[in-house]
């Protein structure tokens, strides 16, 4: 009876085994998302905490940071890219993913009738009402009016030019907000639209940006 018994224990404590390893080849998916955000998170903060300790300890670290950030035009939208190629997006994905058969994706080409030199800029003839996509990846730094030019949004781009978008309507952008390449940014307001290129704080010629 005892030596039944020792079996009947030992075949329970396999089955529970089984069980186990079982359940762990089921990976939860929201698990997942939420440890890889914890994760990104930890590596921020140690990151953020590391500069503070380096500024606190050493006073011209302080100066060489805030000279790089404020000072040089430091690019935040290469920064995003590089952080997003090493340790992925802040949110995960799945997060902010909207998904729907029905759901149609901007992504387009920037396309326009004529174009007409304006000081410092380019005016192109595009329609009212005209989807402006996104001409390079980048962040948006800008939002509103600008001195003698009007309503303005800019986005700093990947390459280190700061493009000016003005007459446009913004469609579900805040001030920071990465975009993609050809991703939608606004609809005209009129049948024109003025653009800005912009590099290291001097306005550059518009032809290189656009053909």
């Amino acid at each position: 009876m005892d030596e039944y018994k020792s079996v009947e224990k030992y075949l329970n404590k396999q089955k529970k085994k089984q069980v186990n390893n079982g359940s762990k080849r089921i990976e939860n998916p929201v698990r997942s998302m939420i440890l890889g955000f914890i994760n990104r998170t930890l590596i921020s903060g140690i990151f953020l905490l590391s500069v503070l300790c380096m500024i606190k300890m050493n006073p011209d670290t302080k100066k060489q940071v805030y000279q790089t950030v404020y000072g040089s035009n430091f690019s935040f939208a290469s920064f995003q890219k590089w952080y997003q190629k090493n340790f992925g997006n802040l949110f995960p994905k799945e997060i902010t993913k909207k998904i729907g058969n029905d759901q149609m994706v901007f992504q387009e080409s920037f396309v326009y009738q004529k174009k007409e030199n304006i000081e410092n800029g380019v005016r192109v003839s595009v329609g009212q009402g005209y989807l402006m996509p996104a001409l390079e990846s980048g962040l948006v730094v800008f939002m509103g009016e600008k001195e003698g030019v009007g309503e303005t949004l800019i986005i700093q781009q990947v390459n280190g030019v700061d493009a000016w978008y003005v007459g446009l309507t913004p469609k579900d952008l805040k001030l920071y907000d990465y975009v993609e390449k050809g991703s939608l940014l606004g609809e005209a307001r009129e049948k024109t639209l003025d653009l800005y290129f912009q590099k290291e704080g001097a306005f550059v010629d518009y032809q290189d940006y656009i053909s």
